[in-house]
């Protein structure tokens, strides 16, 4: 439940949603002498225990960065590799997920994602739509600056057909033409590698998330880092542009 992840002697709330930016797989890899595959193997595993987790903690909202519009540009063994582990994924987690009440949603372009890969997600979705757990939401194939841009065409499209008027568009109706129409934004940014970016990740979303970048590699994230992450999130103070309170 949610209260068992509050730190000892603190009764701040947790963050209703954290999103995860996975990184490091490849160079976990390359330390330990193996190849990228196995890192990238490994982080499936870490992602498990981190959805598993993440539930039990009462995260409502759970946003992992799966596969970047950008990673195509990576070797196409590398791009193969990573579309056959995350079907994998889905065979053997789904019904564990649907068995634990949680909601998949995927969010990201569907230019150039393999049909049968689509239709995983469009299955996935449809089998824990009735789900009121924990909702997991997958971006792959995701770039926020492509989102950016999808949803202003929307809303282009809907004014050259007269009906908007350009002059009534609003923060929340632009944000409504967004994959992510109808989750509340992060409240937690969790980047792992050390790396200290957002590589292009809900950047409309992320306006006033506290980001933290830890130093493990996504492998080597287990339950205790997110409950670290959360323990230092609720040390600190979230004002919105206004003054602590």
């Amino acid at each position: 439940m949610r209260e068992q992840a509050l730190a000892d002697g603190n009764e701040r709330p947790c963050p209703k949603h954290i999103a995860i930016i996975m990184d490091g797989n490849g160079r976990w890899a390359a330390q330990r002498g193996l190849p990228r595959s196995e890192g990238h193997r490994r982080g499936v595993e870490s992602t498990r225990e981190c959805v598993r987790a993440a539930a039990e903690l009462g995260i409502s909202y759970l946003t992992l960065f799966s596969f970047s519009s950008e990673n195509w540009k990576r070797p196409p063994l590398e791009v193969t590799y990573l579309m056959g582990l995350l079907r994998r994924f889905i065979r053997r987690d789904l019904a564990e997920i649907h068995q634990n009440n949680i909601k998949v949603r995927v969010i990201g372009s569907e230019e150039g994602v393999p049909p049968d890969l689509f239709a995983m997600f469009r299955d996935a979705m449809a089998l824990t739509s009735g789900n009121t757990g924990m909702e997991l939401i997958i971006a792959f194939n995701y770039g926020a600056r492509d989102e950016i841009v999808r949803a202003a065409k929307r809303l282009a499209e809907q004014a050259k057909a007269g009906e908007i008027d350009p002059a009534d568009i609003t923060q929340e109706m632009f944000a409504k033409q967004f994959d992510t129409a109808g989750i509340p934004d992060p409240d937690l940014l969790i980047r792992t590698s050390g790396e200290q970016r957002i590589s292009n990740f809900l950047l409309w979303q992320c306006a006033y998330s506290e980001f933290l970048f830890v130093d493990n590699f996504w492998p080597d994230f287990t339950r205790h880092t997110l409950e670290s992450a959360i323990a230092s999130y609720q040390q600190r103070e979230r004002r919105f542009g206004g003054l602590a309170g």
